[in-house]
């Protein structure tokens, strides 16, 4: 079992003096509403076994069947590492074991290849008998702890690589129920968060905002709040702080190995038109940059809401701008060094796929090269063909993630997978 050490170590202490709990089991499986007190505690809650997701049968085939319409450069080679249903954030665990994965609606799935065969064998729910809301977001610290954000919550799971296997595992709450956002503006939209354990060993949470483009009215409390950002905490979920502001609805971060700079996707607003705004991929070198929205709609485009208004003076742009509407999600700097050079140290990126464009677009994955100072060069893509010629979706890239062996994978909400990406060539 991993040792819990350092602030983290004592901040669960401190819940289990204060739950005055002794860990005794529990007979019968507990009720909904005692679950995370017991979890917490370290008491069972009497789950028995969990059932897996099969991996076999006529939807692999088909999913495998599909996948030989990818286009890759060449050399590379894509195939299906594990049924997961409605796969979105990927975390891998530090320790190479299992592969926890986001969903937009109530489970977190683990994913194991234990043979390291480069197709998964088990994927089953994680803490099933915690009830969650939209745990998307889903990221690893370097000694081991997971912890998963929710529409209005955060859960930290210590040595989650080693709790998996029973439904019963370790956690505490980082922010309780109804504090990561004021209950009043809980919402079903953009509510899927994504989130990164930082250089400085801080918790970074991306705040998507409800609306196309928020009333005046709402924009001191978000910025306050940080909805329309990227807020930052420590790790036991004290000394908030908002990190960025001016974002519409990021689902994809990266913290850039090199120099330790963060980087963000962004979805920009809806019914300009076809061809614009741009969708974002951004850099924040530092603490309390505002990225222009919603008096920008995406790049430099105007609002028409607030295009009569001043916009921020310091407003800072994208460092590449995507296709309007192709819904950039998930992003990852490649530390591999099992692709070529080109690929290494640079930023891939998933492209979910239009919902409202006239001829869809996305549904990809992107390559980015960055210069010798850190700041992006151009982008190209890397990966396509999950979106047919008659505008027909195969599969929905959400986000991607680097496997210890340097392989990449991507999951895909539309079909419920992941796949992985592996370069063969010399």
């Amino acid at each position: 079992m991993t040792r819990l050490q350092g602030p983290v170590a004592a901040f669960f202490a401190t819940i289990l003096a204060s739950s005055g709990a002794s860990a005794q089991p529990a007979a019968q499986p507990a009720p909904a509403s005692e679950t995370l007190e017991k979890m917490s505690s370290f008491q069972t809650t009497g789950v028995g076994d969990l059932p897996t997701i099969p991996q076999t049968g006529p939807k692999a085939d088909a999913v495998r069947k599909n996948l030989s319409q990818i286009k890759l450069p060449p050399g590379f080679k894509i195939d299906l590492y594990a049924l997961v249903p409605d796969a979105r954030a990927i975390a891998v665990g530090p320790q190479g074991i299992v592969t926890f994965v986001g969903t937009r609606k109530s489970q977190v799935y683990a994913v194991t290849d234990r043979a390291k065969m480069g197709t998964a064998e088990e994927v089953k729910r994680f803490a099933p008998t915690l009830a969650m809301q939209v745990p998307n977001g889903v990221c690893f610290s370097k000694d081991g702890f997971l912890y998963i954000v929710e529409r209005n919550r955060v859960l930290v799971f210590p040595a989650a690589e080693f709790f998996y296997e029973g439904g019963d595992v370790a956690v505490a709450e980082v922010v309780k129920q109804g504090d990561l956002i004021p209950k009043g503006e809980e919402s079903f939209n953009h509510t899927a968060r994504m989130c990164r354990i930082g250089p400085d060993d801080k918790l970074y949470i991306s705040l998507g905002q409800p609306f196309n483009v928020p009333a005046p009215a709402k924009i001191d409390l978000y910025t306050k709040q940080g909805i329309g950002g990227i807020v930052r905490m420590s790790r036991e979920g004290k000394e908030r702080e908002v990190f960025a502001t001016g974002v519409r609805n990021s689902v994809g971060m990266d913290f850039n190995p090199k120099d330790r700079v963060l980087w963000f996707t962004d979805n920009q607003v809806d019914g300009m038109g076809d061809n614009i705004p741009p969708g974002e991929l951004n850099r924040a070198p530092q603490m309390g940059l505002n990225f222009g929205f919603p008096w920008y709609g995406g790049g430099k485009i105007r609002t028409t809401e607030y295009k009569d208004q001043t916009p921020p003076q310091n407003a800072v742009f994208p460092q590449i701008e995507m296709d309007a509407h192709a819904a950039d999600l998930g992003m990852v700097f490649y530390s591999g060094d099992k692709f070529p050079a080109k690929y290494r140290g640079g930023i891939f990126s998933a492209q979910h796929g239009s919902w409202n464009r006239t001829t869809p677009v996305g549904a990809r994955i992107m390559f980015t090269s960055l210069k010798d100072d850190g700041t992006a060069d151009k982008t190209e893509v890397f990966a396509e063909g999950w979106l047919t010629g008659s505008g027909e979706y195969l599969g929905r890239p959400v986000d991607v993630a680097i496997l210890r062996d340097g392989s990449l994978l991507v999951s895909d909400d539309f079909v419920g997978a992941l796949y992985r990406i592996t370069y063969e060539g010399r």
